[in-house]
């Protein structure tokens, strides 16, 4: 009896007999060196699990009513949907120290954000394209919604309702929100027009397999981060903010409202955003940091790169998303649905 009050007690005490942390990510979303160096020194394993689209997490979340998770990382427009839900836990008071570090921009670019999300990457959404192979250079959402024939059967498009629909009233000149009735009808008619043009509405793998790299498709629309991986791999690949603007995205570190172990949850999220730590994890994924502390460590040809950081000129008529009407959003994911199968 001794000896297991004795186990008990040492494992409150002690966070190396903590269960692991289970963050639900993307892949190759953060350096692995990072959470090795995280569990040596705090003895606190980070468990990943992956989802592949917006909709599919929000599925997992909802299966489970998002239990079996500590941390979630999420796009901004989904944290007050989830805190609506009652999923996610509100940053507490006072703040871990390292978040003072993240530019004010990003904490309140949407709902809830500044009270129940932690700033982690934020970026566009864009086409990139082998120049190399295209007889024209492209630099419009309208050359991939109304393409010449030469891209037939050679465009991918992101796995994410949200995302197409965004891009596709951009290409008709509306705003990305827009619930317009009229304006969300046409651009639905351009995405089913489009999709004999579309080779798959799952995105482009980011390593040798790529079909961008093998010539299988010609453009794809994708994040800025995910380009810059590829452009690792091919000089002829190329990335372009189209003219008619975008998406804005940031992607959030939330703690699970359900989580059993919050306190080391936000341990986690205070360590990565050590400015050495964050810069670690921007060089990694290719993509730009909130936090100021890691824009100083960073290197002149990584703050110089346009593609991480457009100009402000340049992202005029880019957008954060606002969350979409429910009406909007069930007849969107119907759409989807048949040009996906």
């Amino acid at each position: 009896m001794l000896r297991i009050l004795f186990l008990l007690l040492l494992a409150i005490s002690n966070p190396a007999f903590a269960e692991p942390l289970v963050l639900l990510n993307w892949a190759d979303y953060i350096d692995p060196e990072v959470l090795t160096e995280f569990s040596k020194q705090t003895g606190i394993e980070v468990k990943e699990v992956y989802y592949d689209s917006d909709e599919g997490r929000d599925e997992v979340m909802a299966s489970s009513n998002g239990k079996g998770y500590d941390l979630i990382m999420m796009n901004g427009v989904a944290i007050n949907n989830y805190q609506t839900q009652g999923w996610l836990e509100a940053i507490p008071s006072p703040a871990p120290k390292n978040l003072s570090l993240i530019d004010s921009r990003w904490k309140e670019a949407f709902i809830a954000s500044n009270e129940y999300g932690v700033p982690y990457f934020w970026g566009t959404i864009g086409i990139a394209y082998r120049k190399d192979l295209l007889k024209d250079p492209i630099h419009s959402w309208q050359q991939i919604f109304s393409p010449k024939e030469e891209l037939k059967g050679k465009i991918n498009m992101m796995n994410s309702a949200r995302e197409v629909v965004a891009a596709s009233l951009k290409s008709l000149g509306y705003s990305s929100n827009s619930a317009n009735k009229s304006e969300f009808k046409a651009a639905l008619k351009r995405m089913h027009e489009q999709s004999e043009y579309v080779n798959t509405y799952i995105g482009v793998t980011l390593d040798k397999s790529s079909a961008l790299l093998s010539g299988k498709s010609l453009a794809a629309m994708m994040y800025s981060g995910d380009a810059l991986m590829l452009q690792d791999l091919s000089d002829n690949i190329k990335y372009i903010l189209p003219t008619e603007g975008s998406n804005i995205w940031v992607d959030f570190l939330t703690v699970s409202s359900v989580s059993k172990q919050k306190e080391n949850a936000w341990k986690f999220i205070n360590f990565i955003n050590q400015p050495k730590v964050a810069a670690q994890i921007a060089n990694f994924v290719y993509c730009a940091s909130p936090n100021k502390g890691a824009r100083e460590l960073l290197d002149d040809e990584f703050l110089s790169n346009q593609t991480i950081f457009p100009s402000k000129t340049t992202l005029e008529k880019s957008e954060f998303y606002k969350p979409l009407p429910p009406r909007s959003l069930k007849k969107l994911t119907k759409n989807f649905q048949q040009l996906v199968k």
